[in-house]
């Protein structure tokens, strides 16, 4: 039983697990998620966040402390350049595991680990903290109505209501003049007669 041993030897050697959390460090500092077992994921946060923590000071010297743990100047070069300024307000927790189950065959605890500052998905879905429910009621003030909405009115519809108004006899009565009644003028119909059945005709003959 492990009791009071704090360090996870993960069945290996010092130097044999000294190797394997650097590599699985570097793996993590350039592909921002990997997927391993819970026991080793929980070792190798406590491995790199000082490292990213270190990495937030661009010196020198801690460039070489980094390399002496990581032993990948391309990984040194990644933490230095673009993790430490993607973490520089965070004082902190810059790994997250998520469980993904158990592995078949050995039924062994599976998770990812990954940095929480390049998860969009995870950091789009912030939402603004709910306000704290109340069991008091509504106040009249609260409720406010609701604006009505007027209908709209067509062009046709406005040209027709300013004529109604121009030709209305209530404009016409407050000006005091008569209205003037249209008077229609009616053609008479003139009936052709033939020009044979005249009595002029019948006087030339």
């Amino acid at each position: 039983m492990r009791h009071n041993n704090r360090i996870n030897h993960l069945g290996r050697t010092h130097s044999h697990r000294d190797a394997m959390l650097s590599n699985m460090a570097v793996s993590l500092l350039m592909h921002k998620r990997i997927f391993t077992t819970l026991a080793k994921a929980k070792e190798l946060r406590k491995y790199v966040e000082p490292l990213i923590t270190k990495g937030k000071e661009d010196t020198t010297h801690s460039r070489r402390v980094a390399f002496q743990y990581l032993r990948d100047k391309y990984a040194v070069t990644e933490l230095f350049n673009d993790i430490s300024r993607k973490v520089g307000d965070r004082p902190g927790g810059y790994t997250r595991i998520i469980k993904t189950g158990n592995r078949l065959g050995d039924n062994a605890s599976m998770c990812f680990i990954e940095l929480v500052d390049y998860n969009d998905l995870m950091l789009k879905d912030k939402k603004a903290p709910a306000k704290a429910k109340t069991r008091r009621s509504r106040r009249k003030s609260d409720v406010v109505a609701a604006p009505v909405e007027t209908p709209k009115t067509s062009e046709k519809t406005k040209k027709t209501k300013a004529v109604e108004e121009v030709v209305a006899p209530e404009a016409v009565n407050a000006l005091n003049v008569e209205p003037v009644e249209e008077t229609v003028v009616v053609e008479a119909q003139v009936e052709e007669t033939p020009a044979e059945e005249t009595p002029e005709a019948e006087e030339t003959k």
